[in-house]
């Protein structure tokens, strides 16, 4: 059973940064693909981002430059910078080992 711990969310200013870390146990995390979505109220769950085992990305339309993936294999980490964020980017944000994974997810809040 794979276990994703998410932190890094809060409070944060329009055009402000935070950058999210999801730990994964196991010893598989370096041939995993990693996803990063979220959630807003109301709203259905949408993907953020990815990451394969070979580093490769993709982002959802939204992004448009202001996200960055990344991994730490030998911590079992995947990372997500997060700059420029905007009011519609408050939503919890969960991380996925595969999509079949979860963890608990975090708040994102961009609030002035």
């Amino acid at each position: 059973q794979v276990q994703l711990v998410e932190s890094g969310g809060g409070l944060v200013q329009p055009g402000g940064s935070l950058k999210l870390s999801c730990v994964a146990s196991g010893s598989a995390f370096s041939i995993q693909t990693m996803y990063w979505y979220r959630q807003a109220p109301g709203k259905q769950r949408e993907l953020v981002a990815v990451i394969t085992s070979n580093s490769r990305t993709n982002y959802g339309a939204f992004v448009r430059g202001r996200f960055t993936i990344s991994r730490d294999n030998a911590k079992n980490t995947v990372f997500l910078q997060m700059n420029s964020l905007k009011f519609e980017d408050t939503a919890v944000y969960f991380c996925s080992q595969g999509s079949v994974y979860w963890g608990q997810g975090t708040q994102v809040t961009v609030s002035s």
